[in-house]
């Protein structure tokens, strides 16, 4: 019977190290993931939803780590491993949510909008940016992110392997290449407000040649605000369509890479 309880308790231990092993990839990763992780969400409600994530994890990815939870050195190296693993996998979904950050900046910088209520999030950015981040928030929670966020912790497991060190070149082509589709998507969607204020201000250019005794900058400047927020009214859900289909394709395949 002795025998028995000891083996138990062995069992035991061994199973909490491997769900430590496991909230350390998933608390990584909710720390910087869109959505659950927003620096408006208190930090309790942050540690309680890396719980349930973890819970979640866990029967799926348990046998995968059981081998890393056996001696001492192995979770050490986990410590290192888990971390960085969950790190990366958060900022690629970070990343595209930074995506419509981007392109607001763009487009507030074109239309003349870039300090009309700046400062509505916890990060100071243009109003633009900031209608563009939330709307994007809502369509990623509506895709069922939570559930899209769980396939992917257990996903990771097969391309970063509990324990093993990412290799630097795999890492940088893996990165480099989402932070290029990133800038890319941002500067499409950036791309009809760019276009419209660079013949504004070519159009402008030519009647302040034409009539240079009139004020175009007195003109100007309520033209190009109402133009933008009017192309804005009538852009902003086909350039949000764009987004949520690049971002589901990123969930579809987030590993992937050239």
């Amino acid at each position: 019977m002795t025998e028995g309880l000891a083996e138990l308790m062995g069992m035991s231990q061994r199973g909490f190290a491997v769900a430590f092993l496991v909230f350390l990839r998933v608390g990584a990763m909710m720390a910087v993931v869109p959505a659950f992780g927003e620096q408006s969400i208190p930090q309790r409600v942050r540690l309680v939803l890396a719980l349930c994530f973890t819970v979640v994890v866990f029967p799926a990815v348990a046998p995968q780590l059981d081998g890393l939870a056996t001696d001492f050195s192995g979770i050490a190296r986990g410590l290192l491993t888990e971390v960085l693993a969950g790190l990366m996998l958060g900022l690629v979904l970070r990343l595209f949510i930074m995506v419509l950050q981007i392109a607001g900046s763009m487009v507030a910088q074109s239309t003349s909008l870039s300090q009309i209520f700046g400062g509505g999030s916890v990060e100071a950015q243009p109003a633009i940016g900031h209608v563009f981040f939330v709307s994007g928030l809502a369509l990623a929670v509506m895709m069922g992110l939570h559930v899209r966020i769980a396939e992917l912790i257990i996903l990771s497991y097969s391309y970063f392997p509990a324990g093993v060190f990412i290799p630097p070149q795999d890492a940088m082509v893996w990165g480099v290449d989402h932070i290029s589709k990133a800038f890319a998507l941002s500067f499409s969607l950036a791309a009809p407000f760019v276009i419209a204020s660079l013949i504004y201000n070519v159009a402008l250019g030519v009647i302040n040649r034409a009539m240079p005794s009139l004020m175009v900058a007195f003109v100007g400047a309520p033209a190009i605000t109402m133009g933008g927020l009017l192309l804005m009214f009538a852009a902003t859900p086909l350039l949000l369509e764009l987004w949520r289909a690049g971002f589901a394709k990123l969930l579809l395949d987030p590993f992937g890479g050239p």
